[in-house]
């Protein structure tokens, strides 16, 4: 017999996932201040592979408006402002020979409603995980029934199914307000 229980919490632990991943991206959206994490997708050739930034380099913020690089090796200097300049963060950056400066512009109020709209299109996709997350869960459930669980046991499932989804949207809208709310202050 198929124990409901197990499928809602492997429902469960996928809108999980989702959220996690929801929380990344939006982190990788700049909001008009320093954050080390819009770096994250940056890859640097080191010695003939592609490895992450962090993994060459020391990236930190000394203040609101800059991210500082200081690359382990001296002669990573230009592979790393190279990269910068290839990947998608938009920022030119600056280097004294020894560090490499990025200094963060103040965002318009049109890139600010673009950076809005990516952020709602990310927690869209976010949604629509849970929701898969959900409806498989429910046919897990259904097909239960015809294995040999009680109809009663299966209803109690799928209602509890329903809770941990709304939970999981609700903390999705929370996300997405927060980060709006984020990018939208000047």
């Amino acid at each position: 017999m198929v124990d409901t229980k197990l499928i809602v919490k492997s429902a469960e632990e996928k809108m999980s996932s989702a959220i996690e991943f929801l929380d990344e991206q939006l982190a990788r959206i700049r909001a008009g201040k320093a954050n080390p994490k819009i770096l994250d997708g940056v890859k640097v050739p080191y010695y003939g592979s592609p490895v992450p930034l962090t993994n060459v380099a020391t990236v930190t913020t000394p203040d609101a408006k800059t991210i500082m690089i200081t690359p382990w090796e001296k002669n990573l200097i230009r592979d790393i402002e190279k990269a910068i300049m290839d990947s998608e963060v938009g920022i030119t950056p600056e280097n004294n020979g020894e560090i490499i400066r990025l200094g963060i512009p103040p965002l318009t109020e049109e890139r600010r409603r673009v950076l809005a709209k990516q952020s709602k299109q990310e927690a869209e996709n976010a949604k629509i995980s849970i929701r898969n997350a959900r409806r498989d869960a429910i046919d897990l459930i259904k097909k239960s029934v015809k294995d040999g669980v009680p109809e009663d046991v299966a209803k109690d499932a799928e209602a509890e199914a329903q809770k941990v989804h709304d939970k999981y949207i609700k903390k999705v809208d929370d996300l997405y307000v927060a980060k709006e709310k984020e990018i939208m202050t000047v």
